[in-house]
């Protein structure tokens, strides 16, 4: 991960900047506003929805991780609460409210961490490579088992079949494995076939 360093005033501006957000949102109406009494330093912060793609998918859990030492407080009035609001276009879209500033007017621990990770995702848009590799590789096998639906009469295939036509494929043919998109490798009909006869083949000959 990017390691981000922000001046304290760069902090504090950010926190400014974000405090209160959510009253700048067209249709929207927050019900927890009348939970808290400093709604003013609080912002909302949406991370993914629905139709987010795998980077949008993997900085999420990062940042989510990293918000939830913050979701917990003896008192009952943590830094940070994890919503999911409805939306007309995508469904649901998610993140996180946060308290940008405590009542001193102070940046809170919560807010300064949130502001490392969007410093860090500026300056290079994986928050972590090998959690956003890994991402990509399970939509790509679940894109095999969706592209080999029309070739399933054609051939008989061993257990965990498509793990192999990913390994042939990285292998023989790695293009079509490269990520479309952000939703991961999808495999055109004509390289499952080639991939799938070799499977095939290698099976009836052990």
């Amino acid at each position: 991960m990017t390691t981000a360093t922000l001046t304290d005033s760069e902090v504090l501006d950010l926190a400014n900047e974000l405090a209160g957000n959510w009253k700048r949102m067209d249709s929207f109406a927050w019900f927890r506003e009348s939970e808290i009494d400093d709604s003013d330093h609080w912002a909302i912060i949406y991370t993914h929805h629905r139709e987010s793609g795998l980077l949008d998918g993997s900085n999420a859990g990062v940042i989510g991780k990293a918000m939830m030492p913050f979701t917990e407080r003896d008192d009952d009035d943590p830094d940070v609460v994890m919503e999911t609001h409805s939306h007309f276009a995508v469904g649901w879209i998610a993140g996180f409210s946060i308290r940008c500033l405590d009542p001193a007017g102070k940046v809170t621990e919560a807010f300064k961490r949130y502001a490392e990770l969007n410093e860090a995702m500026d300056q290079y848009p994986i928050l972590d490579e090998e959690d956003y590799s890994n991402r990509e590789y399970e939509a790509t096998v679940e894109n095999i088992v969706d592209a080999a639906r029309s070739l399933d009469d054609e051939f008989e295939l061993p257990d965990d079949w498509q793990y192999e036509v990913y390994s042939w494929l990285s292998d023989n043919d790695s293009g079509e494995l490269e990520s479309t998109s952000d939703q991961g490798g999808y495999p055109s009909e004509e390289a499952m076939r080639r991939a799938m006869n070799a499977l095939f083949e290698r099976t009836n000959n052990e």
